[in-house]
């Protein structure tokens, strides 16, 4: 085989490749959008009207016409939002499985990208929400929101890099005594900053039924979107990439 048709065979799986990273993530994040709208705004729009409610008894002049039309910009622009989002999550994802899909479980690529996702969401998601758990607009001071991203991304990033590492350590070792450990110390180190960084710095001033159901929907349509993105991915590269050697060629 030439230089120049190997070449050529090397480009278009790569080419094969980014169509399918940015095509699952459009459809999975637009799928979330569609489910954020459905399950999701309706919590937001209950808590925005409790906050202007609470405004406008305390004597604030509130403009509702203005409100309205920002939250029908806001709607309408999500559809955009969705896919943009779903095409930044999906590029991460498609890396991460690229260099880790030989060590993932699995028989097939949809259930090692399955897999993925569930521990991609477990970490980066279910983890933090657990210590900052997400909130509808009405909650929180909007003063504090720099802070409480702050707190929310470092979070982010301890429980992230720890699996990362521990992850990284999992293919080093060959002991399998040994490889037990390892979850052991991501609950250590999780707890440890669990115990250790702030206390979420929301007051809770209205229902709290309200709020558990806005974070309950929340965790799901995430988690519906990691599921997504993961089948779509798994089962576009079986289809079109099913004979690779080595993934990590094509990036």
């Amino acid at each position: 085989m030439s230089l120049t048709h190997t070449w050529r065979i090397s480009t278009l799986k790569t080419l094969t490749f980014l169509a399918i990273t940015l095509l699952s993530g459009v459809l999975a994040g637009l799928i979330l959008m569609f489910l954020n709208l459905a399950l999701v705004e309706p919590y937001i729009d209950k808590a925005i009207a409790l906050e202007t409610e609470k405004n406008v008894s305390s004597g604030e002049n509130v403009n509702m016409s203005e409100l309205v039309h920002y939250r029908y910009w806001q709607k309408g622009g999500a559809i955009a939002g969705g896919a943009i989002y779903g095409i930044a999550l999906s590029s991460l994802f498609g890396i991460i499985i690229a260099f880790a899909r030989n060590r993932l479980p699995g028989s097939n690529n949809k259930q090692k990208a399955l897999f993925l996702a569930g521990v991609v969401w477990f970490v980066v998601y279910l983890m933090v929400a657990i210590k900052y758990p997400a909130n509808p607009p009405a909650v929180g001071d909007p003063e504090a929101i720099y802070y409480r991203e702050a707190l929310y991304v470092g979070y982010i990033m301890i429980s992230g890099f720890t699996a990362l590492g521990l992850a990284v350590a999992w293919t080093k070792l060959r002991n399998n005594s040994k490889k037990l450990i390892l979850p052991l110390i991501y609950a250590a180190i999780m707890i440890m900053a669990y115990i250790v960084m702030p206390s979420n710095p929301d007051k809770i001033e209205i229902s709290m039924g309200l709020v558990q159901s806005f974070r309950i929907w929340t965790a799901l349509t995430i988690g519906i979107y990691w599921g997504v993105l993961a089948i779509i991915f798994g089962s576009l590269w079986d289809k079109y990439i099913p004979h690779e050697e080595k993934v990590a060629s094509l990036i």
